[in-house]
């Protein structure tokens, strides 16, 4: 008779997201993944492969949380350039309720580049689909006149899409929150 599994299989890749986006993939180790999914080796390996498809499991997870999870920010605002904040400040956010400074995506282009076609496909996939909700969001703010009439929206979308993978970053390297969200409000006041 098969034995069942005793644990949640979706708190396990929450976990190992974690410390994925703590410490990208070279530097974390098989121990520190099992430790923080609470999983033995031949429960990690029977429910999700070896580390690189756990780390594709968990890519894959992480891009679907965090853009849904923007586009969702986007379309709550007050207005549109509320909504355009609030999916700026959505990560600032995240950094402050679960005191990880980390971005799976971010991580990935620094220790993979454009090398790997996988993650490259995934990347550019979750990037096309938020460009798209950021050109969608600066029209509803030209619209509204929140922002520059003449703007170009596409460059706009690029800019906002630069602007939070370097909030990222900076978040990786250690800055305030406060200094994180100095910078994405200067970011949309730019805009104007």
């Amino acid at each position: 008779m098969a034995r069942t599994r005793a644990f949640n299989r979706e708190q396990a890749l929450q976990q190992a997201i974690r410390v994925f986006c703590d410490k990208g993939f070279s530097a974390a180790s098989t121990d520190e993944l099992m430790q923080a999914m609470q999983l033995g080796r031949q429960s990690m390996y029977n429910t999700f492969g070896d580390k690189r498809t756990l780390y594709m499991h968990a890519m894959r997870q992480y891009i679907a949380d965090s853009v849904s999870d923007l586009i969702l920010k986007l379309g709550k605002g007050a207005s549109p350039l509320a909504g355009l904040e609030s999916a700026l400040l959505a990560f600032v956010s995240r950094v402050q309720s679960e005191g990880t400074a980390g971005c799976m995506g971010v991580n990935a282009v620094c220790e993979f580049g454009v090398e790997d076609a996988e993650i490259n496909q995934l990347r550019e996939s979750a990037a096309q689909t938020l460009m798209a909700a950021f050109e969608r969001a600066l029209h509803e703010a030209r619209e509204a006149g929140e922002i520059d009439r003449e703007i170009d929206i596409p460059a706009a979308a690029r800019y906002l899409m630069s602007s939070l993978g370097g909030l990222k970053i900076s978040a990786k390297a250690g800055a305030p929150v406060q200094v994180l969200q100095e910078t994405a409000r200067f970011a949309l006041r730019s805009l104007r």
